[in-house]
């Protein structure tokens, strides 16, 4: 990908079932707003939620996501950019 905002439609995809299936969530992957918000409003997530997916996505893609990084607010404000700072990030 030339441009390194972009984000891999098959990584969004694959995140976004991931997080259906590590919440037992009732909604279909692809029925998902790559661009809502996380938290809050939008999946309405909470902070144990955030947590939880901070696990497998650490275990999944090979590096931790820290509860302390004060980037956390950007890093999970919604679907695609946990998935760009996957992209940038991960090591398998």
């Amino acid at each position: 990908m030339s441009d390194p905002a972009a984000v891999d439609p098959a990584l969004e995809a694959e995140l976004s079932g991931l997080v259906v299936s590590a919440l037992n969530l009732e909604v279909a992957p692809a029925e998902i707003d790559p661009e809502a918000p996380l938290y809050g409003e939008g999946l309405g997530l909470d902070s144990i939620d955030i947590l939880e997916i901070a696990l497998v996505v650490s275990k999944r893609y090979g590096f931790e996501l820290r509860s302390d990084d004060e980037d956390n607010v950007r890093i999970f404000a919604s679907l695609r950019s946990l998935a760009r700072h996957i992209q940038a990030h991960r090591t398998s």
